[in-house]
């Protein structure tokens, strides 16, 4: 027992690895209690192998170092599974990859309302019980004109909540060509019957008249729907009703409209060489009751649906009990007020908000930007790999503006020891992992989706991932 209690005087304490220089540098990435689980994991490893096999102390590398190199692998590999990715792939609203990054503001609000407690629900001029839409309702009514507003957890759920409190166990007609199926199987058809509706399609797929709505309506009839198309486009032989003329109709037959418009936009767009897209506001003066749209897409959000309209409909659709099932929580209300706030003023919005910064970056200086990349990377990379400045196009993503591309330029990697798969694979198990486009045998690095701090990263990330010998996963 005395020799075995000798072997183990070999492994070295906790306190002395915590210490070492591999874990040391992580002690402001990760918690103190996951450094020390760690060193206490490897460090019973070694001693029960010393346990089994006194003969195995011979073999077994006990430095420091070593275990605390041993204690790093086994923190990384309990990181959080949802984390920070550098998205290189141009595609600025990337569904996969969480969508609209949010303002410093976003997350400054997000933070001070997280980490304490707030007036959600507390009305601090009364004393009295408040109401949690109160603190976006007044901003959004400001931006679009409308009467009243609320927001729920995300715009499938505004449509849901919608369609439920304003048209159950009745019929709701909609144009056939506006019967949308976006990602995640969400399809109007399956919404409106989740909802409890009965759906009345009208016109073809290409062409849609006020007649159709006409020879629709019917005493069973209970809302007259309009869903912008915002992530496909019918082109050629096409005709629609516009939100104001299926108003005007509607009001004939003591009727309400409701509008999707998908992404929704506060502002227009269109200085930036995006085709003109009916904003939210357009649909309120349009005399639309309800207009739905989504908050992390052009809005630049947060995840949300928000419901904006007549204060009648809003009213009804409030007080559903879907409505409280459907509730956006404290942090996603104070990251979306602090968005809302920036378009106040449109040169704030567009310093401030991420996605608008990044549509509007012109492609000469995108270029630049691969110039520079491009120097560096072949300054650190040397012989691993060739790298190029191509003309590239980018995209709105996320199902918003689904046949514009913004005109750009993008850093082209062609590795030399391995395959451009083998490349992607290992660059999507850095630290931080890191997004791209594979094209024609090159991996693709387009700017126009990082920010500064991640640009100076990839030479770093580029050269770890082609001098890897095996794809390190963890």
């Amino acid at each position: 027992m005395n020799d075995l209690q000798n072997l183990l005087r070999n492994l070295p304490s906790v306190d002395r690895v915590l210490g070492a220089p591999p874990l040391a540098e992580l002690i402001e990435t990760y918690p103190r209690a996951l450094l020390l689980e760690g060193v206490q994991a490897r460090i019973g490893e070694l001693r029960r192998e010393i346990l089994r096999d006194p003969k195995s102390v011979q073999r077994l590398d006990l430095s420091i170092d070593a275990i605390a190199a041993d204690a790093v692998l086994w923190v990384r590999s309990r990181r959080p599974s949802l984390r920070k990715v550098v998205n290189a792939t141009g595609t600025l609203l990337h569904t996969n990859l969480g969508r609209a990054p949010l303002s410093r503001f976003a997350l400054a609000a997000v933070r001070e309302v997280g980490e304490s407690y707030s007036n959600l629900e507390f009305d601090l001029e009364t004393g009295a019980r408040g109401h949690r839409y109160s603190h976006i309702e007044e901003i959004l009514c400001r931006l679009t004109g409308a009467e009243a507003a609320t927001v729920v957890n995300n715009n499938a759920g505004a449509v849901l909540l919608s369609l439920a409190a304003l048209a159950r166990d009745r019929e709701v007609v909609v144009s056939r060509g506006e019967l949308v199926e976006i990602g995640g199987a969400f399809r109007i058809p399956d919404v409106m019957a989740a909802g409890g509706c009965l759906l009345r399609e009208v016109g073809t797929t290409n062409k849609t008249h006020l007649r159709d709505y006409e020879q629709a309506v019917n005493e069973n009839t209970a809302l007259l729907l309009k869903v912008h198309t915002s992530n496909y486009r019918i082109v050629g032989f096409t005709a629609e009703v516009s939100a104001g003329e299926l108003v005007k109709f509607g009001r004939q037959k003591s009727l309400p409209v409701m509008e999707d418009l998908g992404s929704g936009m506060i502002s227009d767009l269109s200085s930036f060489g995006l085709p003109r897209e009916p904003t939210v506001a357009d649909a309120v003066a349009a005399g639309v009751d309800v207009i739905t749209f989504s908050g992390d897409k052009l809005l630049g959000g947060p995840q949300g649906g928000l419901i904006v309209g007549k204060k009648r409909a809003l009213d009804s659709i409030r007080s559903h009990p879907l409505a409280r099932a459907l509730r956006a929580d404290k942090m996603t209300l104070a990251a979306l007020e602090a968005t809302l706030r920036h378009y106040l003023d449109a040169d704030e919005a567009l310093r401030e908000i991420p996605v608008l910064r990044m549509l509007a970056i012109p492609a000469e200086k995108l270029e630049r930007k691969c110039r520079r990349l491009e120097k560096k990377l072949a300054k650190e990379l040397d012989d691993l790999a060739a790298v190029e400045t191509i003309p590239e196009s980018s995209r709105v993503g996320g199902g918003a503006l689904p046949l514009t591309e913004l005109t750009g330029y993008a850093v082209a990697i062609a590795p030399g020891r391995m395959s451009v798969d083998d490349l992607s694979d290992r660059l999507r198990h850095g630290d931080p992992p890191l997004v791209g486009r594979i094209h024609e045998g090159r991996f693709l690095l387009n700017p126009r989706t990082l920010n500064q701090d991640e640009e100076n990263l990839l030479p770093t990330l580029l050269a770890s991932a082609l001098r890897t010998e095996t794809p390190h996963h963890e």
